[in-house]
């Protein structure tokens, strides 16, 4: 999400659509933004805080800058991820966490800034309620801080979001993302201009996993039946709902018309 521009009288506006099969992460930078969904929640998020939100059998949300945030200038800056669930818990219902910054774990020192957004990770574990063992993890370094990755994970990997950093002797710039075999003993080191990064990893599924557009299900099934489901557009006895205050509009099927 952005960066964006900074702008006088409107903002980044998602109309409500729905989620299927997975957990959305949602972890700002910069800026500000209004989450709503079918459960009924109305939820301000600012940087540093993190929106869990667990699709399971269905959700909708939407995702709005609000209209007190748009009085002034504004940008917004910031990472969404999907997290697929465990099979055993992809039917689940929908539910929903918010986390402020000051109750994420935090740890400092020798140059580094590590808040820990999901899971267990140096010691540290988050209190967000997840479905598998994971870690996700904002950090910043000073140049030529060293990172260890956590160990006690089976993947790992790295999105670099500024700066740059070292890897081997490899140089990785913004923008880039490494996966790392498990097991092997990673150090990164931030290049001469510091680095911003998300760390990630976790154990693996049990199977594979399916996408189609905004679903995410461990069979194709599962994604037909959603799709149906929201085409139909049955939003008051059917699967999916609205969010309650925002319910005037969403987003169709790709490629579906509606009157």
């Amino acid at each position: 999400m952005g960066p964006g521009g900074v702008y006088e009288t409107w903002g980044d506006s998602v109309r409500p659509h729905p989620h299927i099969g997975l957990a959305t992460v949602t972890y700002l930078y910069q800026g500000e933004f209004q989450h709503r969904d079918s459960l009924g929640t109305n939820q301000m998020i600012y940087p540093g805080a993190v929106n869990w939100m667990v699709a399971g059998n269905g959700v909708t949300h939407s995702e709005r800058t609000s209209p007190s945030t748009r009085q002034n200038k504004h940008s917004l800056f910031g990472i969404q991820t999907w997290v697929a669930l465990p099979e055993a818990h992809e039917d689940k219902p929908a539910s929903f966490e918010h986390h402020s910054e000051d109750v994420l774990p935090m740890l400092n020192g020798e140059g580094k800034n590590i808040r820990l957004i999901l899971g267990t990770a140096w010691g540290e574990r988050s209190p967000v309620q997840t479905f598998s063992e994971m870690f996700y993890a904002d950090a910043i370094l000073q140049p030529g801080a060293k990172l260890p990755l956590p160990d006690g994970h089976e993947d790992r990997g790295i999105y670099v979001t500024s700066g740059s950093v070292i890897i081997a002797g490899e140089t990785f710039d913004a923008g880039r993302m490494m996966v790392f075999r498990p097991g092997d003993p990673i150090t990164v080191t931030a290049g001469e201009a510091g680095a911003r990064l998300m760390l990630l990893g976790g154990e693996t599924l049990n199977g594979p996993r399916y996408i189609s557009w905004n679903f995410v299900a461990s069979s194709r099934e599962k994604l037909e039946a959603a799709k149906q489901a929201w085409m139909e557009g049955d939003f008051e006895h059917g699967r999916f709902k609205l969010p309650p205050g925002d319910n005037a509009e969403f987003i169709p099927f790709p490629g579906q018309h509606r009157n």
